[in-house]
């Protein structure tokens, strides 16, 4: 009983997934190009490398979503960051693209926390509101500022043989995972998403919950922009934009309760990683970006039935 428990069906689902599109990925770059590009350990350290940038935004999405809510926000978060830090440049790039997150998280928190404005609406007022604010910045061009030597070194250094954006991202998971798991904050987050207004009347005060989970949303969000504007050496208009659905796609096939209270950390992980082996697998097939769009939202949808379905039927 005890193997049964310890064995999380969403995460054994996702890991089979990830084996099947290796496979495929391999038979297709042996029929097309006569090498197995996708079981190379050069080609599997890059993936991991390029997954750490998604695994961070999916890690602070994961928290809104277990509270039963959505941050659509993420993009231009990502974007603003980058560009205001880019902007700033120096010692106050990194400080000042992490106040970005913080006042974006305090926003959307305290929107859904006390006006009580449903997560989606009130998200993607503040996207919008942050994009007018960019365009206004930089008057509809692509910022001239590249990123600072910081921000490139915590992106694309490997001091110790790993990759500093895995290094990060490695840190920020061990930090989740302790306060889901050892902390009241995470019991909190777990009760909220289940039952706000229970959990409420227990003494405990749901509105701050919900702020913390957007605020470590929208950090998360900002940490990754300063990743991605140092592993690109600049910051550009829409840069956040392919993370959204990705990012909801990875929490939601790693088993999330996209209705919030259940989920593994552990599973946004490996989910994370089968929707950047995904993209690669679509990339080297030349798939249009629409038709990627179109696969991950079909993905979502697959899995809110599978997994939707089958916790409507343990309950």
């Amino acid at each position: 009983m005890n193997l049964r428990n310890s064995i999380d069906r969403p995460t054994l689902i996702a890991s089979s997934f990830i084996v099947v599109i290796l496979l495929a990925g391999t038979l297709y770059t042996i029929v097309t190009q006569g090498t197995a590009t996708f079981i190379e350990p050069t080609y599997l350290l890059q993936q991991i490398k390029i997954a750490a940038f998604l695994g961070i935004v999916a890690a602070g999405m994961m928290m809104v979503i277990l509270l039963g809510h959505i941050d659509l926000s993420v993009p231009w978060t990502i974007a603003a960051t980058a560009m205001l830090a880019t902007a700033v440049g120096g010692a106050w790039a990194v400080p000042v693209g992490l106040a970005v997150g913080l006042a974006v998280g305090l926003a959307n928190g305290l929107g859904v926390a006390f006006l009580r404005v449903p997560a989606m609406i009130f998200t993607l007022g503040v996207n919008a509101v942050l994009r007018g604010l960019m365009v206004m910045l930089t008057g509809g061009f692509a910022p001239q500022s590249n990123a600072t030597p910081l921000m490139v070194w915590l992106a694309t250094g490997h001091p110790l043989g790993i990759a500093n954006s895995v290094i990060v991202w490695v840190l920020i998971s061990a930090a989740l995972v302790f306060m889901l798991t050892r902390t009241p904050l995470g019991r909190y987050i777990y009760a909220t998403g289940n039952r706000e207004a229970a959990t409420y009347l227990s003494g405990i005060n749901t509105r701050l919950v919900l702020i913390g989970g957007f605020v470590i949303c929208s950090l998360s969000a900002s940490l990754s922009g300063l990743l991605i504007a140092g592993y690109t050496s600049k910051a550009f208009q829409a840069m956040g934009d392919a993370y959204l659905l990705p990012a909801i796609a990875a929490v939601v096939v790693g088993g999330t309760n996209i209705l919030g209270g259940q989920g593994r950390y552990t599973g946004t992980v490996v989910g994370t990683i089968l929707i950047v082996l995904l993209q690669s697998v679509l990339s080297v097939a030349q798939m249009p970006e629409a038709g990627r769009q179109v696969i991950y939202g079909l993905v979502i949808i697959v899995m809110l039935l599978v997994y939707g379905r089958s916790s409507t039927l343990r309950g």
